[in-house]
């Protein structure tokens, strides 16, 4: 039971449930972002300017398939909102926009440099900015549902 002392819940097996979905959508998402059709590229791709993707893609959305469009601008939001409710649910301090927000940028940074340095994907601070917004909805829900 002290494991989930700083819990938003008092009940073990409701906490039990979470962390095991938590767990669940951490090991699709490392399915997802690690050997979902990845192609191991020649060298190291990297965008460190803030919103330059971001940008590319509204300026010239229609330069692109809707489908990377889409993925590439809402996919990054809706794909990290579990972050911002797990997190929250299963440790109080969480529910505090810093803590998320920092906790985010940390473990996101962390996935992003993986995937360059393994050459299955780029790092791109742009996908950084992305899921910490969709982290952040994830809260705002939780602030949302649960009083």
């Amino acid at each position: 039971m002290r494991m989930y002392a700083n819990a938003h819940f008092k009940s073990l097996l409701l906490n039990l449930f979470l962390t095991v979905l938590g767990l669940g959508y951490a090991l699709i998402m490392g399915w997802l972002l690690f050997y979902r059709n990845r192609y191991f590229g020649e060298g190291y791709s990297y965008n460190l300017v803030p919103l330059f993707t971001i940008k590319k893609y509204i300026v010239h959305y229609d330069h692109f398939n809707f489908d990377i469009w889409f993925k590439n601008l809402f996919g990054n939001i809706v794909l990290f909102i579990p972050i911002g409710l797990f997190l929250p649910l299963l440790n109080k301090k969480y529910k505090h926009v810093l803590a998320l927000a920092g906790a985010s940028i940390l473990l996101i940074t962390i996935v992003e440099l993986a995937q360059m340095l393994t050459r299955v994907g780029s790092f791109d601070i742009d996908d950084i900015i992305l899921n910490t917004f969709g982290a952040l909805i994830g809260l705002l829900l939780v602030k949302f549902v649960v009083r």
